[in-house]
């Protein structure tokens, strides 16, 4: 009789084993998420081999302080600012061309570059080490984003006219040698981990949150969806409606 309570005590509920089944898994998830960062991290660091023979690989284009601004007193200035937005643009000839269908035909056009325009989180991240003074040259600025149902919140660089492009050969002068096992294993981690229902997990779990980790603790805003904007179209409607009749009746 007692062999058989003991045995009873020990077996689980469904319940439980469901329970033990997730830890387990969201232990697995873990344990291969911290592995991935830690091989990128190892890709990162592997040091660069310098090559016997450079090459040439097209043209860069990026931005640089004009003369003028370079000459005056907030030369420095301005430069450092740029050193935090610039950026870069390849392209196998110097005119930086791209296809676009107009009339039916197709024509080129020049690629169009501008400045990095910073998130909320480049914003107030003290790695980029953005000055009292510096942040004084940029907008605050909303773009809607129907596909998301919210608000895009960036910084954009107020006086672009500072700045003029320079193109110059891309030369090719170094390389990064390849681990085949190295690789092999980024590639199978990053398979797993971008299935659907892993990177849900990841964000909820590891993050902390479902939603986009790149905004979280940010304050957001009431976001005027779709749905929501043609309920508040049609309230309106309706009151301009009962006013017109109030008009027509009296």
């Amino acid at each position: 009789m007692g062999k058989d309570n003991l045995l009873f005590s020990r077996l689980r509920s469904l319940r439980s084993r469901k329970r033990i089944v997730k830890k387990d898994v969201e232990k697995q998830i873990r344990q291969k998420y911290k592995r991935s960062n830690k091989l990128w991290e190892l890709r990162r660091k592997t040091p660069l081999v310098p090559l016997e023979n450079p090459y040439q690989k097209g043209f860069m284009r990026f931005f640089v302080v004009r003369d003028d601004v370079k000459r005056s007193k907030d030369g420095d200035f301005f430069q450092g600012i740029l050193s935090k937005i610039n950026t870069k643009m390849y392209s196998e000839t110097r005119k930086f061309l791209k296809k676009k269908r107009k009339f039916g035909r197709r024509i080129y056009v020049e690629r169009e570059q501008k400045l990095v325009q910073l998130s909320t989180h480049q914003w107030n991240d003290p790695k980029l080490g953005l000055t009292t003074r510096e942040k004084q040259y940029f907008l605050k600025r909303e773009e809607y984003n129907p596909f998301r149902k919210r608000y895009n919140v960036y910084y954009e660089f107020i006086e672009p006219w500072r700045f003029v492009f320079r193109v110059k050969q891309n030369m090719i002068t170094h390389y990064k040698p390849l681990h085949s096992d190295l690789e092999k294993e980024i590639d199978e981690l990053d398979s797993y981990l971008s299935q659907h229902k892993i990177v849900g997990l990841v964000n909820k779990k590891i993050h902390g949150e479902s939603g986009n980790w790149k905004n979280y603790g940010e304050q957001t805003d009431l976001i005027e969806s779709k749905k929501y904007f043609h309920y508040k179209m049609s309230a309106t409607g309706i009151a301009e409606s009962l006013e017109d009749y109030k008009v027509r009746k009296f």
